[in-house]
């Protein structure tokens, strides 16, 4: 009895020094640690508190906005980031790049000292000016600094950035083209040949036209997309490039005559000289119309139907010109730009650099290419879900003869709008081609003294 009494004793003094044990094990010990007295009784050192961080402001100005149709992936990369960062207030400023006061307002902000922290805009002329006078700053420093970062991206993106000094002051996220959308279900259903070259063409034009349906949906004033397609198709890619410094090439005014061949058959709406590039896709979208030119980013946009139904050709070679039939408008056409005043303010520069990766990193380009049908600038990023329209624009591309940027890349925005101004004057026969190409070259001109 003894025994057993000693055998149930012991077994309890046991399981109390191991409870002891265990309760003991889950506070810090001060075993092994420098200036540690060993004093069990001795409480464990406070945690010190982390530094609150201070609050920084950013303001990111984009053209994300309107019906664009990556504007819901980009306000949600932006929340991503913010709460990531919420010491990080972020002001998304957004308008639609087809909203001419776009520019006005980049202009403005620029040249009045409320610059945007970063900022979506053009590659190519539409930035000269900002970049000249040291608005923005070069990012190759950045880019240098950051190999990772760096590699990330297709060297033909960051080469389409670079500015004509070699720098680089914008970076892209998702590249771009421009072709011919079509309607099949319109051209099979009425029996119309895809028109691959310019009889076919024409004839599509004349047949839609004479059905009551709009042949080629496009506005006169916003006319930016019938501009470069119509002169890239008569001059090539070689001809287009030229400008409009060195004189005017012969095959610019053809392509602007064939604009107003094509005028002249009925191929635009009939209120063309009102409307605006939104209601022309818009056209487009519903059905009303049985082609557009448009870029890539305008496919997230239309209805289902509509988009089950697209395709995308490159513009038909027009006769006598030096257009191969297979030349396209494409490219990385915008980037972001990164303030000179946000660099050079300690407060801000760490934080604008932290989002401007975000931004550019491969998971939101992913997201805004996936939402946009663009052409990713990072390697190895491949759209998810995209359209048939989308992935007939990608072998458009893969088999172009050229990628051309666009020509409000060559020329400045005053000389392009001139050419915008003369399009319409231009097909109602109210001026020659020459005559409207003879104004703008006066303009770039003025602005090359």
């Amino acid at each position: 009895m003894k025994k057993t009494a000693f055998t149930f004793l012991s077994v309890i003094l046991v399981m109390m020094m191991f409870l002891a044990a265990c309760g003991n094990s889950s506070k810090p010990s001060n075993e092994g640690k420098q200036g540690s007295t060993g004093n069990a009784n001795q409480e464990a050192p406070k945690e010190t508190e982390q530094p609150k961080q201070e609050e920084v402001k950013l303001r990111v100005f984009s053209t994300f906005g309107g019906t664009d149709a990556a504007r819901e992936a980009f306000a949600t990369a932006l929340d991503e980031f913010q709460k990531a960062n919420p010491h990080i207030k972020i002001e998304n400023d957004v308008m639609s790049a087809n909203d001419d006061g776009f520019r006005t307002k980049v202009n403005t902000d620029m040249t009045s000292g409320n610059e945007p922290d970063l900022l979506f805009y053009f590659i190519g002329a539409d930035a000269n000016e900002m970049i000249n006078a040291g608005k923005v700053v070069a990012l190759d420093e950045l880019l240098d600094a950051d190999p990772e970062w760096k590699n990330g991206f297709a060297p033909a993106a960051l080469n389409f950035a670079r500015h004509t000094d070699g720098k680089i002051y914008s970076i892209p996220m998702t590249g771009f083209y421009e072709g011919l959308f079509v309607n099949k279900a319109l051209f099979e259903e009425h029996g119309v040949e895809l028109p691959t070259d310019w009889e076919k063409m024409k004839t599509a034009v004349k047949t839609f036209s004479e059905k009551g349906i709009i042949p080629l949906s496009g506005p006169f004033d916003q006319s930016h997309y019938l501009i470069e397609h119509f002169v890239l198709a008569a001059a090539g890619s070689e001809g287009q490039n030229k400008g409009l410094v060195d004189g005017i090439e012969p095959n610019w005014e053809k392509g602007l005559a064939a604009m107003k061949e094509l005028y002249e058959l009925g191929a635009f709406p009939q209120d063309a000289a009102t409307i605006d590039l939104s209601m022309a896709g818009n056209y487009y979208s519903e059905g009303l119309a049985a082609m557009i030119l448009e870029g890539s980013w305008a496919i997230g946009g239309w209805k289902d139907d509509t988009k089950a139904n697209t395709t995308v050709l490159p513009f038909p070679a027009i006769p006598g010109g030096a257009g191969s039939g297979k030349d396209v408008v494409g490219g990385f056409g915008t980037g972001f730009y990164m303030s000179t005043a946000t660099y050079e303010n300690a407060q801000k520069k760490d934080a604008a650099v932290l989002l401007l990766k975000h931004l550019t990193s491969k998971d939101t380009i992913k997201a805004i290419a996936t939402a946009n049908g663009g052409t990713p600038a990072a390697q190895g990023v491949e759209p998810e879900g995209l359209p048939q329209a989308a992935l007939d624009g990608f072998k458009m591309i893969g088999e172009a003869a050229s990628i051309s940027m666009p020509i409000d890349s060559k020329v400045t925005p005053e000389t392009f709008n001139t050419i915008r101004a003369n399009v319409q004057p231009i097909l109602t026969g109210e001026k020659t081609p020459a005559e409207g190409l003879e104004a703008a070259r006066e303009i770039e001109l003025a602005n090359k003294k």
